[in-house]
C-alpha cells in the first residue's frame, strides 16, 4: 500500500458528519446484546424497575411500597392492594477507540480520515440517544481522550476534538504505546457498562491477541472491532502509479512507516496472489479469535459508503438499530 505524499485532512464538522447524515441518524441508536444497568436517565431499558411511561407488571403490595402507585381500579375490584411496576430506562457507556497509529495515516482512502468520520458519526448516534459517549484516541506518544458527555450538544465537542486533537502519529516515530499497553489502560479505566468499538487496521507488529484479550476481560461491555483497511491493502493490483498508470509490480524498496525499516523486493504475479491470500488468513484469524472471545469482529472498506454502512450493514450486525 502506497502512502499517500498529502492528504487533505478535514478541517470542519460537516466534513466528518454532513447535516444531511445527521438527521439521516436522529432515529438511531447504539444497541447492546444485553441489558445494562446505566447510571442515569435515558433511553435504554434497565435491569431496576421503577417509574416511566412504560408498564410492566403488577405486583401485592407489602408495608412500606409508595401509595402512589396502588392501582385503585384492582382494589375495587378485588378488595386486595397491588402497585403497578414500570421500566425504568437509563442511560449506557458508548466507548470508542481510535487507532491514529502511522499505519493508518495511509491508504486511498485514507484509513485515519475514513475512522474519524466513523466515530463522528457512532459518537453521534450515541449522543442523541442519551448515552454517555466517551474515546480514548492510542497510536501516538500518549492516549488521548475525550472525557464521556451526554447530549445533543456535547456533538459539537466531539467534532472538535477529532478535528483539532486527533493528529496522525509521525511517519518513522516508534514512541506509541503498543497496543497491548494502550488496551490495558482503556480496560482499567472504563466507566459504567455497555458498547466498546475498537476501529483500527489492527496490524500491530506485537500481534492484537494480548490486546483483545484484555478487553475481553473488561466485563460489562459488548465489545466491537471495526477493521477498516483500504482498497489498496486488500488488493495491491487495485493501486495505480499516478504517473505511470502501472500497479505495483517489479523492484521496489519497501519502507515500513512505524519502523523506518527498509526491505527491497521485486513484486511479481504469484508475490501478489500469495499476498492477498496472507490477508485473508489474517483478517480471518481476527475474526475467529474476537467470536471466540464473545466479541464482533466487521471487516469494513474505506472505500465503502458511510451512510450505506451505517443504516444498513452496521444496522443487520445488530451494532445499530
Amino acid at each position: 500500500m502506497r502512502v499517500r505524499s498529502s492528504t487533505t485532512r478535514p478541517k470542519t464538522i460537516d466534513e466528518l458528519l454532513s447535516a444531511d447524515l445527521m438527521h439521516r441518524l436522529d432515529r438511531l441508536d447504539v444497541a447492546t446484546r444485553r441489558i445494562f444497568a446505566g447510571r442515569l436517565p435515558g433511553e435504554r431499558r434497565s435491569k431496576r424497575r421503577g417509574q416511566s411511561v412504560e408498564f410492566e407488571d403488577y405486583r401485592q403490595y407489602v408495608p412500606g411500597d409508595d401509595p402512589r402507585r396502588l392501582d385503585w381500579k384492582i382494589y375495587a375490584r378485588l378488595d386486595r392492594l397491588f402497585l403497578k411496576i414500570f421500566l425504568e430506562e437509563e442511560d449506557i457507556s458508548v466507548h470508542l477507540v481510535l487507532d491514529a497509529s502511522a499505519s493508518m495515516n495511509a491508504g486511498d482512502p485514507d484509513k485515519l480520515i475514513f475512522a474519524q468520520q466513523l466515530v463522528m458519526a457512532l459518537g453521534y448516534v450515541g449522543l442523541v440517544s442519551n448515552n454517555r459517549v466517551g474515546v480514548t484516541v492510542f497510536g501516538g506518544e500518549k492516549l488521548l481522550r475525550f472525557p464521556e458527555a451526554r447530549g445533543r450538544r456535547a456533538s459539537q465537542r466531539l467534532g472538535s476534538f477529532l478535528l483539532d486533537v486527533v493528529q496522525p502519529a509521525a511517519d518513522e516515530s516508534g514512541v506509541g504505546a503498543s497496543f497491548e499497553d494502550a488496551m490495558k489502560t482503556v480496560a482499567r479505566t472504563r466507566v459504567g457498562s455497555g458498547v466498546m468499538i475498537v476501529i483500527s487496521d489492527f496490524l500491530f507488529r506485537e500481534g492484537f491477541e494480548d490486546g483483545l484479550r484484555l478487553l475481553a476481560g473488561a466485563r460489562g461491555f459488548d465489545a466491537w472491532c471495526l477493521q477498516t483497511l483500504s482498497p489498496g491493502e486488500i488488493d495491491p493490483e487495485s493501486e495505480r502509479d499516478e504517473a505511470f498508470d502501472t500497479g505495483i509490480t517489479g523492484d521496489l524498496a519497501l519502507v515500513d512507516v512505524e519502523t523506518g525499516h527498509r526491505a527491497e523486493v521485486t513484486v511479481t504475479a504469484p508475490l501478489l496472489k500469495k499476498y492477498k491470500m496472507r490477508v485473508e488468513q489474517y483478517c480471518a484469524r481476527l475474526e475467529l479469535y474476537c467470536a471466540s472471545r464473545s466479541m464482533t469482529h466487521q471487516l469494513i472498506r474505506t472505500d465503502a459508503d458511510i451512510p450505506t454502512l451505517l443504516l444498513n450493514q452496521l444496522r443487520r450486525r445488530g451494532l445499530l438499530k
